[in-house]
């Protein structure tokens, strides 16, 4: 076996239980070793099934051995966002104002994973109605960074991400509405993708973010990425915003290459900038590309800045989230959310529907850009992550500066975008490269990822400064 159990793809995975060289039950064993090892230490779980885990890795194993496997993420373990419904548990949202009542029904993208015989191993913490690019909450506490545990992993999907990191299941669901894929994915040294808005069914669309939020892989592998949205992006008559299922294959081209593709890079983008170590690390990655045979152009500024657009946009979301909650509990939200969300409720119905228009335009102006350039490279954050008791949105961790300045642009028009590992700042710490595509472009993104990661060490799992993180942590010493 090239590598421990842990870190197995699940294209390996699939390999290896095709000839009962391994079960799905010694997969889910080994998860759930590495949770009672590490999570103490990552506070990356809400709920953790152990009994409907084993019970579903039981009934993968029977099936490959009768050759009758679901699909080809049949007994792969993976953890479900807890921003999303999973039959039998509350969907707390990070908040202590939400119902614990369990969920009547799976989401859309839940539901598919389990129709595909994944393992579900539990669910993954996030803050507040995901309203951070960190996670912490009143509910839960604050959740760490695998690499360095004095550091954030991001958010909103930030449990998600650490638990995968650290060799926790082999895949994870993340939801997206303003770079809660991709931020946590980045300062977890993962692959995470985004999809066009519409190719994952998704519901509820709940609240003023609704036509924001995409469901999206986090994935140690760009393949494994592909084989989760091939099932994620199944219809589901719940989502009436689904684009219609045309049943491709989103690894078919993964090993074509990027010879002769148009591709523009940049290190600013809508008033945001780069420190210049992530800078570098992004105009490396480029040139990787380039070497494979793209043809890159160095772009800069490309759009005027997202600040001014659509602080008044986000902010009035955050007031409607606040509006459904009764006043007399507004004393147990995060701190910062209500501190927006009360500054959200002042805003004018013509300010709202301003950045509606923003929205419009912005979405005019990136299809016009992508008439040119097949794929946009740039940085997915713009900085390494900060230490993870640093307020959110505050001096020095603001979030139009460090957190969503690179990805929430892509929310808004609805495109396709993923992030991938592509190298180190002095610190240790993971960078990403973000690829953004035009509307329905999943296949290219996941091709230009496939080239760029056969092209570096962006596979590499895990990576010695990874390994020497997780022995210190590790509840048991020789883990």
């Amino acid at each position: 076996m090239a590598s421990s159990i842990e870190w197995l793809t699940a294209l390996e995975l699939r390999a290896l239980y095709r000839r009962a060289a391994l079960s799905p039950v010694e997969v889910a064993e080994t998860a759930f070793a590495r949770i009672e090892r590490y999570n103490g230490a990552l506070n990356a779980f809400m709920v953790i099934d152990r009994e409907g885990a084993m019970a579903q890795a039981q009934a993968s194993a029977a099936r490959w051995r009768r050759g009758t496997p679901l699909s080809p993420l049949d007994g792969v373990p993976v953890t479900i966002k807890d921003t999303v419904d999973l039959q039998g548990f509350p969907t707390r949202a990070g908040s202590q104002t939400t119902p614990d009542a369990p969920a009547a029904h799976d989401c859309p993208e839940a539901a598919r994973l389990r129709e595909a015989g994944c393992v579900i191993l539990g669910k993954t913490t996030t803050p507040e109605f995901g309203w951070k690019g960190m996670t912490d909450g009143p509910l839960f506490g604050t959740t760490r960074n695998p690499w360095n545990l004095e550091r954030t992993p991001g958010g909103s999907s930030g449990g998600a991400a650490a638990a995968l990191a650290a060799g926790i299941g082999t895949l994870a669901l993340g939801t997206d509405g303003g770079g809660s894929v991709r931020i946590p994915a980045t300062h977890c040294g993962l692959f995470g993708l985004k999809p066009t808005f519409g190719r994952v069914p998704h519901a509820p669309h709940k609240g003023a973010f609704g036509t924001l939020v995409a469901a999206g892989p986090i994935t140690r592998s760009v393949s494994d990425a592909a084989l989760m949205l091939n099932e994620m992006a199944r219809p589901d008559p719940r989502d009436w915003y689904a684009l219609p299922y045309t049943g491709e294959d989103f690894g078919a081209d993964l090993w074509r290459g990027v010879d002769g593709l148009k591709i523009a890079v940049t290190t600013t983008f809508g008033g945001a900038q780069t420190d210049p170590e992530v800078a570098t690390l992004v105009q490396a990655a480029a040139r990787v590309l380039e070497q494979l045979g793209a043809i890159v152009e160095e772009v800069g500024e490309i759009t005027a800045p997202l600040r001014p657009r659509f602080e008044a946009y986000w902010l009035a979301g955050f007031g409607e989230t606040l509006a459904r909650i009764p006043p007399a509990r507004w004393p147990e939200l995060d701190p910062g959310f209500l501190e927006l969300a009360r500054r959200g409720q002042s805003v004018t119905r013509a300010e709202a529907y301003a950045g509606e228009l923003a929205r419009i335009e912005l979405g005019t102006e990136m299809a016009l850009f992508h008439q040119r350039h097949d794929l946009l490279l740039m940085p997915t954050i713009p900085a390494p992550p900060v230490n993870a008791a640093m307020p959110y949105h505050a001096q020095g961790n603001d979030r139009w500066a460090r957190a969503t300045p690179f990805t929430v642009a892509f929310n808004y028009t609805g495109q396709p975008c993923a992030t991938i590992r592509c190298g180190f700042t002095s610190d240790g710490l993971p960078a990403g490269l973000q690829i953004v595509g035009p509307k329905y472009s999943e296949g290219l993104i996941l091709r230009a990822a496939a080239a760029y990661e056969a092209a570096s060490q962006a596979s590499l799992w895990p990576t010695p400064a990874l390994a020497a993180s997780l022995k210190k942590m590790a509840v048991d010493p020789t883990a």
